[in-house]
């Protein structure tokens, strides 16, 4: 499980990184899209047959920081939408 958390944390930076842009994310946010995105990479690659979905996988890792950067996407547009209305 603690395995688990820092390969989202990983995700989250790398996925981070990644995005072009500042993200206003702080590093509980980062940990969590990481951690749903290692999720989603993982259901994806068990899906694909290349391993378990809490396994540590090349394919799993990617598509685990794809969905990451997709999610953190998603975060900021939710985010920058709520700062609007204000």
């Amino acid at each position: 499980m603690i395995g688990f958390i820092i390969a989202g944390l990983v995700i989250g930076a790398l996925a981070r990184l990644i995005k072009p842009g500042k993200q206003n994310l702080g590093l509980l946010a980062t940990l969590l899209l990481g951690i749903v995105g290692a999720i989603i990479g993982g259901v994806i690659a068990n899906l694909l047959g290349t391993g378990g979905i809490f396994e540590l996988n090349v394919l799993g890792f990617i598509v685990a920081v794809v969905a990451a950067v997709l999610l953190i996407g998603v975060a900021e547009s939710l985010s920058g939408r709520r700062a609007v209305r204000r």
